[in-house]
């Protein structure tokens, strides 16, 4: 059963009752649903579909397709030896079909782009020169490599330049997405377990469809990853040579990222990785970042120098700390609740929660209709100078004149503010008054899964977000 993707369930639908041809792109990281959502929205009704192979050469992927064009009804012709025929051959189908909207679902798109194979030349001349001319077709055209359909498809500078009718950029479920998802599938967990599950795997469904019925969530995640045979023990490695056809940069930047919690610049990057300072850098994090694997954001009240780069996919960050190393304890999870390790990992993991739900965040605090800036800010130490050294995760700048300044606090019980936090807190408000010069007020927001315990250093706080808050 389909759930959570209504609105884009409902644009995919609606190309059946569009007056002219549409051509849709649907994309986005591995394991997020986008085979299923298009199945699903069109019943499974296809006049054409097809999947690209993942590692296969020219010739095979001619092969695959032209075994396709089998299996949807055109027989008695020669086998392709381009892209330019074998389009041609689909449009030979197409044109035995009788009336009605022709659905084309063409998905792995990335994986069929063999060296010298010039596909997207053939796929221009189908669309362009076929296709959009008639009145019946319904093309969607569907890969995990998102920054390679953004830079070939999306933003094509070529033959499909602006081509595009529709497209959808497929993210990952919120934690109220993920909760509707376990109550679909019969599956009891409470909030406080679903959030401890979203930051292990954050929210792709593939990953929580392996969740059971009548086992405890440590007995879940043991069974997922820690188990014999667990089926997604060996997942990571898949994840990134699925995207990217060269790894190795991409694993180089991630695994140097999960190393710093505060993120990196891309000097930072440099000199931690063996990558060459050159325009591959540049590409590299900005297709990690169109994949959802990092973010990059910029310093408050800096316009686009100084940008940093933080690792904030969930299920990266939890294979670096637990699964990396190749632990051999079946019963791992179950065996290492208040761990030393666990409760360090449950901070940095909810801070990246917290981060992938800003606009829940600002619903909370009533500002959902109220134009805002989100950054972090950072500074270092400098005694004579009296400043303390601050690192800020999120700031939010509100056009009313106030900056939420959000302090992240990962807690199993009511989180209470101790001397030492109280201290801290007044260090970063002191030191980025100081340093910033803003004439906003500071609002020190506490964003934390049960809320804050009322004592003698409760007063400093203007507003405190709950978890249950973030499945809004």
């Amino acid at each position: 059963m389909l759930v959570a993707r209504d609105d884009e369930k409902e644009l995919l639908r609606s190309a059946l009752t569009d007056e002219y041809s549409q051509f849709i792109a649907v994309y986005g990281r591995r394991r997020v649903g986008k085979t299923f959502l298009v199945r699903e929205s069109f019943e499974y009704k296809f006049a054409f579909q097809h999947a690209g192979l993942a590692n296969g050469g020219l010739a095979d992927q001619l092969y695959a397709f032209t075994d396709s064009l089998k299996e949807a009804g055109l027989t008695d012709f020669s086998a392709p030896k381009n892209w330019l025929e074998a389009f041609s051959l689909l449009k030979e189908l197409i044109r035995n079909q009788g009336h009605g909207k022709k659905v084309i679902f063409i998905d792995e798109l990335s994986w069929m782009d063999a060296p010298r194979g010039k596909l997207i030349t053939a796929l221009e001349s189908f669309w362009n020169g076929w296709a959009s001319a008639r009145k019946d077709i319904v093309l969607i055209v569907c890969a995990s490599a998102t920054s390679w359909m953004m830079s070939k498809v999306v933003h094509n500078k070529g033959g499909l330049y602006n081509r595009l009718t529709k497209q959808i950029h497929l993210r990952p479920f919120t934690l109220g997405e993920c909760e509707r998802f376990l109550d679909a599938k019969g599956v009891q967990l409470n909030r406080h377990q679903i959030l401890e599950c979203y930051m292990i795997m954050g929210g792709v469904p593939f990953y929580w469809d392996f969740l059971r019925q009548g086992r405890s969530l440590p007995q879940n995640i043991d069974d997922i990853f820690f188990a014999r045979d667990a089926p997604l023990a060996q997942e990571f490695g898949y994840l990134y040579a699925s995207l990217f056809k060269n790894p190795e940069p991409y694993l180089a930047i991630v695994g140097s990222l999960g190393r710093r919690k505060a993120g990196m610049t891309r000097e930072e990057i440099l000199t931690s990785t063996p990558i060459a300072d050159s325009g591959a850098l540049t590409r590299q994090l900005e297709e990690l970042e169109s994949c959802g694997f990092i973010r990059r954001y910029r310093a408050f009240g800096k316009k686009t120098r100084g940008s940093i780069y933080q690792l904030v996919d969930n299920f990266t960050l939890f294979y670096y700390k637990f699964l990396a190393n190749g632990r051999q304890d079946e019963h791992f999870w179950e065996n290492s609740i208040d761990s030393g390790s666990r409760n360090a990992w449950c901070g940095l993991a909810f801070e990246r929660v917290c981060l992938e739900h800003v606009p829940q965040i600002k619903r909370s605090l009533g500002i959902a209709g109220v134009l805002t800036d989100v950054s972090a800010w950072s500074c270092k130490a400098d005694p004579d100078e009296g400043i303390f050294g601050s690192q800020i995760d999120l700031l939010i700048n509100r056009r009313d004149q106030i900056i939420n300044l959000c302090e992240m606090k990962y807690s199993a019980d009511d989180y209470t503010i101790s001397k030492r936090v109280d201290e801290s807190l007044r260090h970063k408000m002191s030191d980025f008054k100081r340093l910033t010069k803003t004439r906003s007020a500071i609002h020190l927001t506490i964003i934390t899964p049960y809320g804050v315990q009322k004592n003698k250093y409760w007063s400093s706080i203007q507003s405190v977000v709950a978890a249950d808050d973030l499945f809004a």
